[in-house]
């Protein structure tokens, strides 16, 4: 995860966060099972192919400790946690023999968390988890198994090797269990393999280390003081993380306050607002719009009309048409929103953006800037065709919602001129989902010429 976590990397945090106060969900009970039954029977065939040697009692105890201790460190991520196990798993591998290493990083890694459950944080069944964890260990140890060298024999090409192994086992045995408990992207897994340019880094502290730990076991005891610093840094990163995360959960909640705040002002308002949301959301799907553009166009579709808070209240609900000056006021709505939304600063900037442009017209003849086709962001293209549709298909103070074949003659003959063709063509199967027994009407309009869907005289717009 990067210094600036992307939005789904943020929701994936919360989750985690979230998750790791529950219980374990029938998901994570069966990816444990999997995962840990497969640790055991490949710990066994390593056992049968290279049954263990004598054990050198102390420095064994000292590494295990060790990495026990590196357990603690915990980096958060979005899949969890990364912890700098990686010095002291290198050394504990150059120290035990190979069937016992495994076995060794599961004890490490219980009893990392055997003080949360002695005071009750976790209950004893967490640490099971300790089982499908130490699935890293099996990549190094089935390659000096299979080569029938010990580690420390071990030239640069075949610790390369036993490296990479580590990492891929490691990465494809959390893809597998991330994809049975959670909704998360190939493109977000593969973000945080960055946490293996660090272990790679480690690796050559712990191989230093290793080199003497038969003469002086006690050299281990050498990482505890990077251990301690590294601890302050995952320390600041979590509390950065969640930091972020509160923030965004500010944004989110000004936003609804602001929502609410044009509700209360102006009911039908904030109704058709969170009606656009909806609207807005299932067009940037179909269109596979990023998360971040989807968040800023979720924030925009609700926050539109926000700029009517400054606009008179008797303008605003004026039952007849607008004289000329009054029109005037009304397009001010758009700025005034910019001006609002730029305060809150961040990313609400680009939010205010989008609602400055959403009443632009294709042709150019739209306000406040008179922008056309492509220089009009197409979030606010967006909102521009859901505002009009959702507007011509509610009741007004000027007038009752328009009969659904006449709405989809107005938002079709406008394509082109008022709205993005593209964007009304993607929103007609939509609306087929949406509306009540439209397929016909949609149909029907789909067989005329363009020319034949004549718009009403009035432009739609909210």
């Amino acid at each position: 995860m990067s210094t600036g976590p992307t939005l789904e990397e943020q929701r994936l945090l919360a989750d985690e966060w979230e998750r790791r106060q529950s219980r374990m969900t029938p998901h994570e009970h069966w990816a444990g099972l999997v995962t840990g039954a497969g640790l055991v029977i490949a710990t066994a065939v390593v056992w049968r192919v290279q049954p263990p040697d004598a054990l050198t009692v102390v420095p064994g105890v000292l590494c295990l400790l060790v990495l026990a201790l590196a357990t603690r460190v915990q980096f958060d991520t979005p899949f969890g946690y990364t912890v700098p196990t990686q010095m002291a798993f290198v050394p504990l591998l150059f120290t035990v023999p190979l069937a016992i290493v495994p076995v060794a990083v599961v004890v490490a890694l219980a009893i990392g968390r055997i003080d949360k459950v002695l005071r009750g944080e976790l209950a004893p069944r967490a640490l099971l988890r300790s089982i499908p964890n130490s699935w890293f260990a099996l990549g190094p140890v089935a390659v000096f198994a299979v080569a029938g060298v010990a580690p420390r024999e071990a030239g640069p090409a075949l610790l390369i090797a036993a490296l990479a192994a580590e990492f891929a086992v490691d990465f494809v045995v959390t893809a597998v269990q991330d994809a049975i408990t959670r909704t998360a992207s190939l493109a977000a897994q593969l973000r945080e393999t960055w946490v293996y340019a660090i272990d790679a880094a480690l690796s050559g502290v712990g191989l230093v280390v290793a080199q003497d730990l038969h003469q002086s076991p006690a050299e281990v005891l050498f990482l505890v003081p990077l251990l301690a610093l590294f601890a302050v840094f995952a320390r600041e990163r979590s509390d950065r993380l969640r930091g972020l995360l509160e923030l965004n959960s500010a944004y989110r909640g000004t936003a609804l306050v602001l929502s609410d705040v044009v509700e209360s002002d102006d009911h039908y308002t904030g109704q058709h607002s969170r009606s656009v949301v909806a609207l807005a959301l299932a067009l940037a799907e179909g269109l596979g719009l990023s998360d971040e553009r989807r968040r800023n166009l979720e924030f925009a579709a609700l926050l539109h009309d926000v700029g009517k808070i400054a606009i008179p209240k008797e303008i605003v609900n004026k039952p007849g048409k607008l004289d000329p000056g009054e029109w005037t006021i009304i397009q001010t709505h758009t700025v005034e929103g910019e001006k609002m939304l730029s305060q809150v600063g961040r990313f609400m900037r680009d939010v205010g953006l989008l609602v400055r442009s959403h009443h632009e017209r294709w042709d150019g003849r739209g306000y406040p800037d008179g922008l056309a086709g492509e220089e009009i962001p197409l979030e606010a293209r967006i909102i521009a065709c859901c505002d009009s549709w959702n507007a011509m298909r509610t009741d007004r103070v000027y007038r009752k919602a328009l009969p659904l074949e006449v709405a989809l003659a107005e938002l079709t003959g406008n394509a082109g001129t008022q709205f993005d063709p593209r964007l009304v063509e993607a929103l007609l199967p939509i609306i087929e989902r949406t509306e009540e027994k439209p397929a016909l009407a949609v149909a029907q309009l789909r067989s005329q010429p363009r020319s034949q869907a004549t718009p009403l005289p009035r432009p739609a717009t909210s």
